[in-house]
């Protein structure tokens, strides 16, 4: 069994971001859905601290986040090796400027 695993941060929160004081923070309860092939796969729900764990098949993902109207995580498209968990952070931008 092989899959993924980290952090999703989000950004920026708040509309002026300030030198010394953080621009970004944990994506906290933000839904993740990993497809293959047009069709989604699995989704995982984000901890209070931003972390997630998933199981997935080997292969290639595309992943896209809810709620809707979020610009796509960066990386959008993600492999996963067999017997193998990789971690991959992940960025969304929420927009605000």
């Amino acid at each position: 069994e092989g899959g993924l695993y980290g952090k999703v941060t989000k950004g920026p929160i708040m509309p002026v971001c300030e030198e010394g004081v953080p621009c970004d923070g944990p994506a906290t309860g933000l839904t993740l859905i990993f497809s293959r092939d047009g069709a989604a796969a699995a989704r995982t729900t984000t901890r209070q601290d931003g972390s997630y764990r998933l199981a997935l098949q080997p292969g290639r993902y595309t992943v896209r986040a809810m709620p809707r109207g979020l610009v796509p995580p960066e990386p959008g498209i993600v492999t996963v090796a067999a017997d193998r968990f990789r971690r991959i952070d992940f960025f969304v931008d929420t927009g605000i400027r």
